[in-house]
């Protein structure tokens, strides 16, 4: 064992007295583990994390199933036959609400709102930290008007004062008493939710609407889902065929899905993504490890042999080898995480918080491990491999030789195919990264319809005891926008229910359309008031914008985008009808007045959507009821100079005409956009960060096999000098030979590209509206990079090559 122990030492001892080498192999190793590894840690934080409720596995979500892992909502009507399900413990209704105005703690705010049902909280098997959950009199309508806190909002506004219960809190104008505080995972769970409210579903509801409302179950023990999906199926179709729409009901099934699948589907396809890049990478660093063990078990060939005809066992011999790749596993694993929690600290804030479920990123124990048994298998299986390769030389030629044989034909014939390999690969992961960046470009250079410059927007939601109904809200926004328009440097203003582009739940509103020939589809559905496509310069192409006559007495008109007008209206929708289909399924008749420029509500990177402009003057009260159970309003500023520079004035406009009104999302219009796609970009730059990675592995790579090979074949050079090879020659010769290796790689990496481009196309095409497949730029491209990349790599070691003097090549001759 002491002698095992001494020859490690003794090949530790050697590379760090010359480092060269350990630090190239561990440098490339560590590459590759700090990606997997932090891609790894990353999908552990959202993806393998478990919901923070006790037996997680048994909540499943009810509902309409929109795929394989997505429930679509549920309408209260529908909830009511959910009843008594064989197989369901516990059912409660969850209904994500908007952001509500609440006084009587500290200053008014606004603060984002739950509603659920006296049945949610034992469905998650959650207790209150302070107080108690609803009962069945506040859960009804009419009932007492009650409240829960937050737990976040109960430390924020009220400093986790355990005293609270009891006390008053006006939600939207309307004192409700606090009967309990919920506890931090409520809010992990289902999202941001300072105030929670009953959602007081009358018996016998006739309410159709799917606005985000979800039925979640909780599982009996030995229940089957595919059992407690097929009865909720069952059991909905049976209520449609009653109201007689059973042979003509178009909508999709019924069903049961985990939870934590529903929870997670936004987040899966992108960090599944990331993981198949971050794999590649650890793959190409692989491949390069390989190739610098295989150098360097190379290069040691006549050592063995000497030792091996001394009579040195063969145990002893790879003792030298196994202690290279223990030692470049270790440091390769420590860098590794080094570089891995670096490049997670620095993404933490850029992250969104629904991937994390609202936590942060940690990096437990599993993440060291996983670092250390990925540095040191590939280590060892690398230097393995080398050992396995490096035997072909036989001791005769080795001793005849003098260890002046360099690398033979047959002993760097892997070298090469290892770098074909790199190449290879790295052209699979830069030609996914070119159709990311290609569609980025295109969208940097599209024109979204609207001007995003000098706009200050902000949102407000009328207190609703005080501003009841449309004429209200109305008539409260028109004396707002007039004194905005008076802030010194702001030139118009105005009021709407969706700004330009928006990912909030507006963003997704759609109403269903009718045209006079009997065409149905879905539309955006946006409320405005006057001078909104003038703020936001939205070209008029047709007919006349909304005037001050376009009231609620008047008749009921309408302004819809280009492409809805091309699409259903073959371009002339000016004087047409169309129906909307309002909040109790009655169809209300609108006139067509104008036609306005398309526009891409959720941002460049995503098609744009028809839609459909109304009068906010004109907006039916039911339809206005559930705009603001949605959202707030928003209003815009347009002028000269920082928009910013005006927050004091709109305070002070807002205070004039209701000193208790909060706002909130003071923000410039250019920050709307910069959000609605900062998911989408940061994935964009992530994938370019793993093909930068990619590139630089692989010119490594190239770089090590060429300066490798060059310095073993000094004595080849030498000779060819001496009988009149001039030093252009042996350039052209080594570049030659790297120059070939880059074209197969790039030949079998296009083929493996092309069925990738193909394989993630839908995945693709889903994050990024505007990029497609693989095309012959982005293949174009990518063979330009990475052959300037191996050109340069090949570069050094062919002017080194062309540099050998013959004498001293000859010398030992």
């Amino acid at each position: 064992m002491n002698v095992w122990l001494a020859e490690i030492w003794r090949a530790w001892r050697a590379s760090l007295r010359r480092p060269g080498f350990l630090l190239l192999a561990a440098g490339v190793l560590a590459l590759g583990v700090g990606a997997s590894v932090a891609v790894t840690t990353l999908i552990q934080n959202s993806l393998w994390r478990p919901l923070p409720v006790p037996q997680p596995s048994q909540l499943v979500v009810l509902g309409q199933i929109r795929d394989t892992s997505q429930v679509g909502g549920i309408s209260p009507h529908e909830y009511q036959y959910l009843d008594k399900l064989d197989g369901v413990a516990s059912l409660g209704l969850w209904w994500p609400g908007s952001m509500v105005n609440v006084a009587g703690v500290s200053a008014p705010a606004q603060v984002p709102l739950i509603r659920m049902d006296q049945g949610l909280l034992p469905t998650l098997d959650l207790q209150p930290v302070l107080g108690r959950n609803f009962d069945a009199q506040e859960d009804h309508p009419h009932g007492p008007p009650v409240v829960m806190l937050g737990y976040g909002f109960w430390l924020r506004g009220y400093g986790g004062d355990r005293s609270v219960i009891g006390r008053s809190l006006r939600v939207e104008g309307v004192p409700h008493t606090i009967v309990g505080v919920l506890p931090a995972a409520f809010n992990t769970v289902l999202g941001p939710g300072d105030v929670v409210l009953p959602t007081a579903v009358p018996v016998g509801s006739r309410d159709y609407s799917h606005n985000g409302t979800l039925a979640l179950a909780r599982l009996a023990p030995g229940a089957e889902i595919a059992a407690v999906s097929a009865q909720t199926d069952a059991r909905e179709r049976a209520m449609y065929r009653d109201m007689g729409m059973g042979g003509n009901w178009k909508k999709p099934r019924f069903g049961a899905l985990h939870l934590a699948s529903v929870m997670r589907h936004d987040a899966r396809p992108m960090l599944l993504l990331f993981m198949a890049s971050a794999m590649l990478v650890l793959l190409i660093a692989l491949v390069n490890l390989a190739n610098l063990m295989l150098l360097r078990a190379l290069s040691r060939n006549h050592d063995v042999a000497v030792r091996g005809a001394l009579g040195a066992p063969l145990l002893r011999l790879m003792l030298p080898a196994l202690g290279d790749g223990l030692l470049v596993g270790g440091a390769g694993a420590l860098a590794g995480m080094a570089l891995a929690m670096t490049g997670l600290a620095l993404l933490q804030d850029f992250i969104p918080a629904e991937w994390l479920w609202g936590g942060r990123l940690h990096v437990d124990a599993s993440a060291w491990l996983l670092a250390f048994a990925v540095g040191m298998l590939g280590a060892l299986l690398a230097a393995g491999l080398a050992l396995w390769r490096s035997r072909s030389a036989t001791t005769v030629d080795e001793l005849r030789e003098g260890g002046r044989s360099g690398i033979s034909l047959r002993s760097g014939r892997l070298g090469r195919v290892l770098v074909v390999a790199q190449v290879a690969l790295a052209a699979v992961l830069l030609c996914a990264a070119g159709v990311f960046m290609h569609g980025l470009y295109d969208a940097s250079r599209l024109h979204l319809g609207f001007a995003d410059g000098d706009v200050l927007t902000f949102d407000l939601a009328p207190v609703r005891a005080d501003y009841p109904d449309v004429a209200s809200v109305w008539a409260m926004s028109q004396r707002l926008v007039q004194r905005l328009r008076v802030i010194p440097g702001v030139a118009d203003a105005v009021v709407t229910t969706n700004l330009p582009a928006s990912n909030g739940m507006m963003g997704q509103l759609q109403t269903t359309l009718h045209t006079p020939d009997g065409q149905e589809f879905a539309s955006q559905y946006h409320g405005i008031g006057d001078g909104f496509f003038r703020l936001f310069s939205i070209p008029l192409l047709e007919g006349r914008s909304f005037t001050r006559d376009d009231t609620g007495g008047g008749e009921l008109v309408a302004i819809a985008s280009q492409d809805l007008a091309d699409r259903y209206y073959d371009g002339h929708a000016v004087g047409k009808r169309i129906e909307m289909t309002g909040v109790d399924d009655k169809l209300i008749s609108l006139h067509i007045v104008g036609v306005v420029g398309a526009t891409y509500q959720k941002g460049p990177l995503q098609p744009m959507q028809p839609v459909l402009y109304v009068p906010l003057a004109q907006m039916p009260d039911p339809v206005m009821g559930l705009v603001r159970h949605l959202e707030p309003l928003r209003f815009a500023l347009r002028g000269h100079g920082n928009p910013m520079d005006w927050q004091a004035g709109v305070r002070a406009a807002l205070a004039g005409i209701a000193p208790e009104q909060p706002i909130a999302n003071l923000r410039t219009m250019r920050n709307v956009v910069q959000q609605t796609t900062a998911s989408a970009r940061l994935s964009l730059w992530l994938i370019g960060l793993f093909a930068a990675l990619a590139l630089l592995l692989a010119a490594a790579g190239l770089y090590a096999v060429m300066a490798v090979a060059v310095a073993a074949r000094e004595r080849e050079f030498g000779v060819r000098m001496a009988l009149g090879a001039r030093p252009s020659r042996l350039l052209r010769l080594v570049l030659r030979g790297g120059l070939l290796q880059i074209a197969a790689g790039l030949v079998l990496g296009m083929a493996g590209a092309w069925l990738v481009a193909r394989a993630v196309s839908q995945v693709l095409m889903g994050l990024i509206g505007r990029a497609g497949a693989l095309d012959p730029l982005v293949m174009a491209g990518v063979s330009v990079v990475l052959a300037l990349a191996g050109l340069l790599a090949c570069m050094l070691p062919a002017l080194r090559a062309a540099r050998v003097a013959p004498m001293r090549a000859l010398r030992g001759e």
